[in-house]
């Protein structure tokens, strides 16, 4: 997932406002005792999620894939005093884990954290949304991504993470494509293609692509 040398990145870390005392937490109980921890967005993603979350004050986010709760906190920085975070996860095992990082939050009554199947839940979701995250599973992003375009607000943002998949979207790493990877390539195809948004592919630990809905 990294991209550039190993000393560039401590030194962009050690340029970038640190992780809250339970950023903190999360980050290491995480890497301790939760398998694949490097789906956490970490320290640089994390700070990126807040910085956005800042300048667009939003009243209403959606996150699709909670994880352990990191992102969904990062994003919470920048809420409006009675803006919520609607939160999904189709882990139950982490819920009691989750549940209690966002009760030990500032924005403990923010949150609206729902169990379940994305693809079921989004539909029953109302909106407005004035930005959007997208870090679940890959195979499905192009059906969240046409699930909520319709939902978000014009000028709102939808971000979506790991759209460099680890460099394997490039040609050269073609010959053998496993469905992941070729869901990548494809949304980020239909996304360029998408006359509804400006987007921009960053190039942030494993691929941020933003767009905003013109």
């Amino acid at each position: 997932m990294e991209f550039i040398p190993e000393d560039l990145q401590a030194y962009s870390d050690g340029h970038s406002s640190a992780e809250s005392e339970l950023l903190q937490k999360i980050n290491r109980e995480t890497h301790m005792q939760v398998l694949k921890p490097r789906m956490l967005s970490g320290h640089m993603q994390g700070r990126f999620l807040a910085m956005m979350s800042r300048m667009v004050r939003p009243d209403c986010i959606l996150e699709v894939g909670t994880y352990t709760g990191y992102s969904a906190l990062c994003m919470a920085e920048g809420l409006s005093p009675k803006g919520k975070v609607i939160t999904l996860d189709i882990n139950e095992e982490l819920q009691s884990r989750v549940q209690g990082y966002f009760d030990e939050s500032q924005w403990a009554g923010q949150f609206d954290y729902r169990i379940g199947n994305a693809l079921d839940i989004i539909p029953r979701l109302e909106g407005p949304f004035d930005m959007v995250f997208i870090d679940a599973d890959k195979e499905n992003y192009r059906n969240y991504y046409d699930l909520v375009i319709d939902k978000v607000r014009p000028g709102g943002f939808i971000i979506a993470d790991n759209v460099l998949w680890s460099g394997k979207v490039l040609p050269a790493y073609r010959k053998k494509l496993d469905k992941d990877t070729q869901a990548i390539i494809d949304f980020n195809a239909a996304v360029q293609a998408d006359e509804r948004v400006e987007n921009v592919l960053l190039p942030v630990r494993d691929g941020l692509l933003v767009m905003c809905k013109r």
